[in-house]
């Protein structure tokens, strides 16, 4: 049996998924948007729920992170993002801009 902790992103982005959180979001021209509705989000706008941290096997620096995400909206999804010395500094500083109240482990799968 696979143990849980060897899970890779892909594996969580699908259990969410089965969860509900289904929106994809991206990050351009500093702003972050949802992927079909275009919808722009500021970092007060944005609920993380449950974060996933990891390492590359073959690469300790190949890092990135996996949030989950609701929206003042209602919008659900994941956004899986680099971390590290290759990070995107942009997308970086807008995620530091969450205010703490809007960061919670509450969804955690793992938990």
């Amino acid at each position: 049996m696979k143990n849980q902790f060897d899970k890779h992103e892909i594996d969580y982005i699908k259990i969410y998924q089965e969860k509900g959180f289904v929106s994809n979001f991206y990050f351009k021209d500093k702003k972050f948007r949802n992927a079909e509705t275009k919808v722009v989000f500021e970092p007060e706008d944005l609920f993380i729920v449950a974060e996933h941290r990891y390492e590359g096997m073959s690469n300790p620096e190949d890092m990135s992170i996996l949030y989950v995400i609701q929206t003042k909206n209602g919008d659900q999804g994941t956004f899986l993002m680099g971390y590290g010395p290759n990070s995107d500094l942009e997308l970086a500083e807008f995620f530091k801009k969450i205010p703490k109240t809007n960061i919670t482990n509450d969804l955690n799968i793992d938990l």
